[in-house]
């Protein structure tokens, strides 16, 4: 009996062999793949075949990356919006100070055009804070006496006047606002030249002209300017607008409201004039009192020849009631000079007393000389009168 192995345990050729026609095979297709190209449509149709496999086979990799790649692009992007918002915050602040830098500017270059039109000596100067009493208007400034700064200088601004230096320290300065209930400025109107003093109205922030008379020629949106009047600010600078006219029939004034044109609320520099044009002098207030009238030479001549025969009668002995006679009285005053205009009169002869007729003879009284006839020429030239101030 023939034994043989079973079915299942028959091996055909080598594994050896098998794998050298597998290994010819290949290298056969592949030459002529590349030589002909003819499998390219095979190969397609293979992967088309075969890619939802792949595509379910690459489910579980590609959810662990994108959980991964979610959480680290979460964090990158929270960690870029903090960077971006600090970036933000300070490009804000330096366009702020962008912004605020060119507003000085543009308001650099006005005050320095402004300077260049108002005439004298000017400075510049920063406001530092306003004044601590809120019922005031009143600012400080960044320049004192060791700049040379005095109470009383005009502040200005490229649009008008601001107010009035009225308190002065070694190295800071306070300001009154022409808005001040306190502050009064003379000005005009700049279409009419009527002249009117304007007084601030306090916080309202405006101006007003008082004691106006009902029929003024002042209409809304006339210009006010400085007159110069006071001597402290120059003549022909920019004050206010007005803003409201009312007159009243029945009252004896008007109400006139302006608003001031200078930026009193906007500014951070101002202009302090340190020197106002020159005025001419005042005049010298005259004298109420009214002065005494001068002597004319003529007169002074002739009240020197009336004193010449008083002086000689001077001389003569005086009379006494017992020894002068009944008609004593005549003869005195005969003698009696009359008074003599700039001289101090002589005292008054007294009233002699009734003599009875009883009385012894009178005892003869020396005759008064005469004048002599060279006495006009001789007198000496009366001296000049004084002037009465």
């Amino acid at each position: 009996m023939e034994y043989s192995p079973p079915p299942l345990f028959k091996q055909g050729a080598s594994a050896r062999a098998k794998m050298m026609i597998c290994a010819c095979i290949s290298i056969a297709l592949l030459l002529f793949d590349s030589r002909v190209g003819a499998l390219t449509v095979v190969r397609q149709v293979v992967g088309t075949v075969l890619y939802p496999l792949q595509v379910v086979a690459m489910l579980p990799r590609d959810a662990l990356v994108g959980v991964g790649t979610y959480f680290s692009t979460l964090s990158g992007l929270e960690k870029r919006v903090r960077e971006l918002q600090t970036q933000q915050i300070s490009m804000a602040q330096a366009l702020q100070q962008a912004q605020l830098t060119q507003a000085e500017n543009a308001q650099l270059r006005k005050l320095l055009e402004a300077r260049e039109k108002v005439p004298g000596k000017t400075m510049l100067a920063e406001i530092l804070y306003d004044a601590r009493d809120v019922f005031t208007r009143k600012v400080i400034l960044n320049r004192g006496t060791q700049q040379g700064v005095t109470a009383g200088l005009p502040v200005i601004d490229n649009q008008g006047v601001v107010g009035q230096v009225t308190r002065v320290f070694p190295f800071t300065s306070e300001v009154t606002l022409l808005t001040d209930k306190e502050q009064a400025i003379p000005v005009q109107v700049l279409r009419n030249g009527l002249r009117s003093v304007a007084y601030g109205r306090g916080q309202s922030g405006n101006l007003d002209l008082r004691f106006m008379a009902p029929n003024a020629d002042v209409v809304v949106g006339d210009i006010l300017i400085t007159s110069g009047i006071d001597g402290v600010y120059p003549a022909g600078l920019a004050v206010a607008r007005v803003t409201q006219v009312e007159n009243s029939a029945n009252g004896m004034f008007g109400r006139v409201v302006c608003q001031p044109l200078a930026g009193i609320e906007r500014n951070t520099q101002l202009l302090i004039l340190t020197s106002v044009p020159e005025l001419p002098p005042r005049p010298p207030e005259e004298d109420t009192s009214k002065p005494a009238r001068k002597k004319k030479p003529a007169d002074a001549a002739a009240g020197a020849q009336e004193a010449a025969p008083a002086a000689a009668a001077g001389t003569a002995p005086v009379n006494t009631p017992a020894n002068t006679p009944a008609n004593a009285p005549a003869a005195v005053g005969a003698a009696a000079a009359p008074a003599t205009p700039g001289l101090r009169p002589a005292a008054p002869p007294q009233p002699l007393a009734a003599t009875p007729s009883a009385a012894p003879a009178a005892v003869p009284v020396a005759p008064t000389p005469a004048p002599r006839a060279t006495a006009p020429a001789a007198t000496p030239a009366p001296a000049a009168p004084r002037e009465t101030r």
